[in-house]
């Protein structure tokens, strides 16, 4: 019998440092199989991906990756605990017996923090701080642990979703190695850049100066498709801030404390989406927070369909071990597969993912949901 070991993932794009973290995983664990949990076209920071999904499905399958199942948009665009608990609920529903994350500190005492997190109530609110910030200094207080790192922040949030589980996976944090996570520039030495860099680099047309620092098939992938940014929204966006009235803003997702009168007043003094960011930044919220309600009002997102928990499996793409796994698997599935989407099935389970398909399709015209089968992709 297989066995699988589930990692979380954007793969914004994929690079080297995936590419470690994925053998280190298998390596550790002796798993036969990899199960990459991937967002889709909008991902946690509220930013669209650079390639759609079905590129980086590819890139990922090629790489090493065995099966990618696709994290619905009401987990994908989230802050990390909701996030973390949608990608914990599918590794565990395709039945991985692991979870591998990177974690900058992979000897944090994750059940101590657990056992000593807050209470979210009124009480535990200031206006001029992110909740966030509030809450890692609380846990530092009560702990002495120091819980500031991007993908520590994660490790934490797929730590606490599995004990909130029953604790179904066996937890495989890997030493993060190489450039900082947040790091915006690439580096002249090594061969393992962030992603935020590489992107940036793409941006900036300096294509041949990533090619060190990602794989053949993705430096493949760069050349020959167009990357995305929040530019090629900003005048979707823009219209609709400015159109909607105020009455229809307030009943977006997370729509909070009035920030959509800010929003509209920003909309309409701002003519880039740069400019716009700036002029709505407060110290309560963060770029990641604007940006995530940003998304939230392209696709008219409500809480009624943002807090719901992923109650199917979307595949994406599998190599042919993949297969091999999915037909040991299939009649132990608890969630139902989705393998091809046509108007039923979109109406039943994917109405937010197609919604977001169809934003992602207007810019780069390539059909992202319907009739689409997973990618099969020998190895």
């Amino acid at each position: 019998m297989l066995s699988a070991v589930g990692i979380v993932s954007e793969y914004n794009p994929f690079h080297n440092g995936h590419l470690y973290q994925l053998q280190r995983a298998k390596q550790i664990t002796g798993a036969d199989i990899v199960v990459a949990v991937m967002s889709g076209n909008w991902l946690q920071r509220g930013e669209p991906a650079i390639y759609d999904k079905w590129e980086r499905t590819r890139a990922a399958i090629n790489n090493g990756v065995d099966i990618v199942i696709e994290l619905p948009f009401f987990s994908a665009v989230q802050p990390s605990h909701i996030f973390s608990t949608g990608a914990v609920r599918l590794i565990t529903a395709m039945n991985c017996r692991w979870l591998a994350f990177g974690a900058e500190n992979p000897n944090i005492d994750y059940l101590k923090l657990i056992k000593n997190q807050p209470e979210r109530d009124a009480s535990f609110r200031q206006f001029d701080r992110p909740y966030a910030s509030i809450f890692q200094d609380y846990l530092k207080k009560k702990t002495g642990i120091q819980l500031n790192q991007p993908n520590d922040i994660l490790a934490f949030g797929y730590s606490n979703a599995n004990f909130n589980l029953g604790s179904p996976l066996k937890l495989v944090p890997i030493q993060r190695i190489g450039s900082d996570h947040n790091q915006d520039k690439l580096s002249p030495s090594g061969l393992i850049a962030s992603a935020s860099a590489i992107r940036n680099a793409i941006h900036s047309d300096l294509v041949s100066e990533v090619n060190k620092f990602v794989p053949r098939s993705t430096f493949s992938m760069i050349q020959g498709q167009r990357s995305i940014t929040w530019n090629d929204f900003w005048p979707l966006l823009r219209f609709e801030l400015v159109e909607a009235p105020i009455s229809q803003l307030h009943q977006i997702y997370q729509m909070t404390e009035g920030i959509e009168y800010r929003l509209k007043r920003c909309a309409i003094k701002a003519d880039t989406f740069k400019t716009f960011l700036h002029l709505v930044k407060t110290k309560r919220y963060t770029y990641t927070r604007i940006q995530r309600l940003c998304t939230y009002v392209l696709l008219h997102a409500t809480e009624a369909q943002m807090l719901n928990q992923p109650n199917y499996l979307r595949l994406l793409g599998f190599s042919k071990n993949g297969q091999v796994y999915l037909n040991q698997i299939k009649n132990k599935l608890k969630l139902p597969l989705i393998t091809k989407v046509n108007e039923e099935v979109v109406k039943n389970w994917l109405q937010m993912d197609f919604g977001a398909g169809m934003l992602f399709q207007m810019i780069n015209n390539k059909s992202q949901d319907y009739y689409r089968h997973p990618l099969i992709i020998g190895n």
